[in-house]
């Protein structure tokens, strides 16, 4: 029974760049010597990995798989580790060589400004690579969004009350990383007809000519000035000529 077999160190998920060498780890201990066979996920399908009969497995990351380990016990005892996840992100990040990283949280992917009806789905998305798998926690206006824990922060239907500034941070045993932070804005949209309608009304004013004069003549560190109000006078006559309509203001 498999009470006879004790995992004594689960493998843990990573994120890493395409290319990066690393280890899983498994330990176990049992009443008897122990035999280790290493399985991958891909695409639904899972499969022994050949020769990986070792307690750690050498990986060189390529491309985003699943693993397990099982162990077994001459008594044909066996027992699987939990399931961990290899992700692996094809763009390495600028200036980070891999032989300098010690696997602290670095983000690759930061979430981008939007602007969203009320109603609409709302996606931000983040990724961070990092050794373990960095855990993630989003953030409005500086407040920790409860139940967004994911890469992809996710909104069937947004309310004018989720715009504001968001950002995410990526956290594992190394340290933590912040995405830059985006600003998000959730609004009405008029609906077809009132939007024709302000049409009608905005163009008509567009294609007149309507001038607007500023005469400043009182200044809080310069004295007075006296050109500015027979200025304005002078230019609106002349513009008022032109078919403009003028609209003065002084001060």
């Amino acid at each position: 029974f498999s009470a006879a077999i004790a995992i004594t160190e689960q493998p843990v998920s990573v994120s890493v760049p395409v290319g990066y060498s690393f280890t899983l780890r498994c330990r176990a201990e049992g009443r008897t010597s122990l035999q280790y066979q290493w399985f991958c996920q891909h695409q639904s399908v899972c499969r022994p990995i050949p020769g990986a009969t070792k307690q750690d497995l050498p990986i060189t990351a390529q491309q985003t798989q699943l693993y397990t380990c099982r162990i077994n016990d001459l008594y044909k005892n066996a027992i699987f580790s939990d399931w961990v996840k290899v992700e692996v992100h094809q763009c390495v990040a600028r200036g980070l060589p891999p032989q300098l990283w010690r696997g602290e949280p670095v983000i690759v992917v930061n979430p981008t400004e939007q602007r969203v009806e009320v109603g609409k789905p709302l996606q931000l998305q983040c990724a961070a690579m990092g050794i373990p798998a960095p855990s993630y926690q989003w953030y409005q206006n500086g407040n920790l969004l409860e139940h967004q824990k994911k890469k992809k922060l996710w909104i069937t239907h947004a309310k004018v009350s989720d715009s504001g500034t968001y950002l995410c941070c990526a956290s594992n045993s190394h340290g933590e990383h912040w995405t830059n932070a985006v600003d998000i804005h959730i609004g009405e949209t008029l609906p077809p007809a009132e939007h024709l309608q302000l049409c009608r009304l905005v163009f008509p004013l567009a294609t007149g000519k309507i001038a607007l004069l500023v005469g400043n003549n009182r200044y809080q560190h310069h004295p007075n000035l006296m050109a500015p109000v027979t200025d304005v006078f002078e230019l609106s006559l002349l513009l008022e000529q032109l078919g403009f309509q003028v609209v003065s203001l002084l001060d």
